[in-house]
């Protein structure tokens, strides 16, 4: 059985640096709420009526790191991991995946994402996102990163209970 590890962001510190804890934070949470579990249980839709799963969470937040920080703010023009047709709604899909494929992928998306924002001179530099057709700060994509975690956190803390009753952490 896994234990991820978490630390919790600093309760003093700069913006960036208190930007960067609390995304690591909840993708550590999304990573603890998977520990100790196989494929099959990671796969399981244990919310009926839908169809969601914590591996399909971790897939889908593979694809929405490499579009914030890879395509956004990288400007790096490569394809969705599991859509053909730009949909972030496929990674959603895992009837066939691994914990091996969607970890590998997911943590190659964070390591990117990582780069991209270290190397970035600051906060304030922006990029122009297409849904929005404004620009947007690398400070924004932080923040709506980590409501994005945030969120589906709480979807996977309802997942795990379900699959071995499990809560907390």
């Amino acid at each position: 059985m896994e234990n991820t590890e978490r630390v919790g962001p600093p309760l003093t510190g700069g913006e960036r640096e208190t930007l960067r804890a609390y995304l690591d934070f909840h993708r550590a949470t999304l990573a603890r709420k998977c520990d100790g579990l196989g494929d099959e249980e990671l796969r399981r839709q244990s919310s009926p009526p839908s169809t969601l799963s914590l591996l399909g969470l971790v897939r889908h937040m593979a694809e929405v790191e490499r579009q914030w920080f890879r395509r956004t703010i990288g400007g790096a023009d490569v394809p969705h991991l599991w859509s053909e047709n730009r949909d972030f709604q496929a990674a959603y899909d895992a009837t066939d995946a691994t914990r091996a494929e969607a970890f590998a992928a997911w943590q190659a998306e964070v390591e990117h994402s990582r780069a991209v924002e270290a190397a970035a001179e600051s906060l304030e530099v922006t990029a122009y996102v297409p849904r929005w057709e404004q620009e947007a700060s690398l400070r924004l994509v932080m923040l709506h990163m980590i409501n994005e975690y945030a969120r589906h956190n709480g979807h996977a803390d309802f997942l795990r209970e379900a699959i071995d009753g499990t809560v907390g952490a």
